[in-house]
Order: C-alpha cells, then structure tokens, then sequence
C-alpha cells in the first residue's frame, strides 16, 4: 500500500444507472388504449372537417344551381315575351257584301301577306300588299263546285296558309299561321240560277307554317256534296 501523500486520492466509481422500469400488462395496455383513443380523436376531427367541406360545397353548388336557374326562368321568360310581342293575330272585316275580308292586327302595321291554299284545291297561292285582303273570287269556284248539289244555303270553313309580312323597327319580320277562312253560300236573287259564295270572317286555327298540316285540316274538314 502506497500511502505517499503525493499520489492522487482515488475517486469512488459512480453506481450503474438503475434499469429501465418494466411495464406490466396493465401499463401496455393502457397506453396502448390511450393511443387508440387519441387516434380516434384525430380521425373523428378529419370526418368532421371533411364533412364541413363537403356541405359547403354542396351550398355553394345549390346556390350557383338556384343563380342559374332563375337565370334561365328570366331568359325565358324574356325570349316568351320577345316571342309574343312578334305574333300575328289577324282579324277580318267583311267588305263588298262579303265578297272581301280586310285584314288587320292591332299590335302590327302588317304591309303584305302571302295566303296559301290547300294543294288539292289546285289554286295558286295569293299576295296582297298595301292592304291586306281575301278575295272570295280567289277561291270560290271550287267550293261552289264541291256544294253544288246540295242546299243553297251552306256554311263552311276553308283552312289557309297566311304570312304576314311587316317591320319592327328597323327589322322586317314574318309570322305564319293556319286561319280558317268562314264563308257561307246562298242561292241568287230573284230566282236567277246558281249560287254565290260570301265571306264572314277568319279565325286562327294552328300556329305552324307546315302545308302539310294545312293538307291534312282541309282533308278531315272539307264540305261534303250534297250535305
């Protein structure tokens, strides 16, 4: 043993540090529960936040939705009234002991109309310009000739094809429409032989331009001989 007092003293070496504690079952799953529940947490936040997402997209999507379609209700309902407010409505005023309608339509200043008749008929089409009109002459020779062996006094109604031609402004326009021509015949005065044709009026029947339409009103409606 050295007891030199010049030699260093000797230092004590420190104790190992204890073991890490050891968790029992209880301790691993209770932490582990933990952790599930913090998980759950977190995904249960994630759902919510999503869905919150998910409905204002759905609110912003309804409310663009409703933009657009009372949008598209004001543009029809616009296109509608722009539509009507171009619409013939002629209306007819015997002339010449009914040997001639004039027309007219109160909303338009209607310059000229074409007036087309039905193709078994074999008439050619009609104009009138400046003042609108119907001729019973125009076609009265074919519907005398289908009556002619019936009662003098008949009444009937002739389908016509009519356009009306007219400005807007500074835009011509034109509209088509089926009438029906109403006309009646009677026997001649004072006993002189053969009958005449008269005309009374017209009344719009369908809003198309189509001849075969026309065509087809004429084959169902036309007067029968002798009825």
């Amino acid at each position: 043993m050295n007891d030199d007092p010049s030699d260093p003293p000797i230092e004590p070496v420190p104790p190992p540090p204890p073991p890490p504690p050891v968790e029992t079952v209880a301790q691993q799953v209770e932490r582990a529960e933990a952790a599930a529940t913090r998980r759950r947490w977190i995904t249960l936040a994630e759902v919510v936040g999503i869905a919150g997402l998910l409905i204002a997209a759905l609110s912003l999507w309804m409310s663009w939705s409703d933009r657009r379609a009372d949008q598209q209700e004001k543009q029809a309902e616009k296109a509608s009234e722009t539509k009507v407010k171009t619409l013939v409505l002629l209306t007819a005023t015997p002339e010449k002991d009914g040997k001639r309608l004039a027309l007219k339509d109160s909303a338009h200043e209607v310059q000229s109309i074409d007036v087309r008749f039905p193709a078994s008929l074999g008439l050619a089409a009609q104009s009138s310009v400046l003042d609108p009109r119907i001729e019973s002459t125009w076609f009265a020779d074919p519907i005398l000739k289908m009556v002619e062996k019936g009662p003098d006094k008949r009444q009937g109604r002739l389908p016509v094809l009519i356009t009306s031609n007219y400005w807007d402004a500074d835009q011509q326009r034109s509209d088509s429409a089926i009438y029906d021509v109403v006309w009646f015949t009677e026997g001649s005065f004072l006993g002189v032989s053969g009958r005449s044709l008269r005309l009374k009026g017209i009344l719009l029947r369908e809003r198309t331009a189509s001849p075969a339409r026309l065509e087809a009103i004429w084959a169902a409606e036309k007067p029968k001989a002798g009825g």
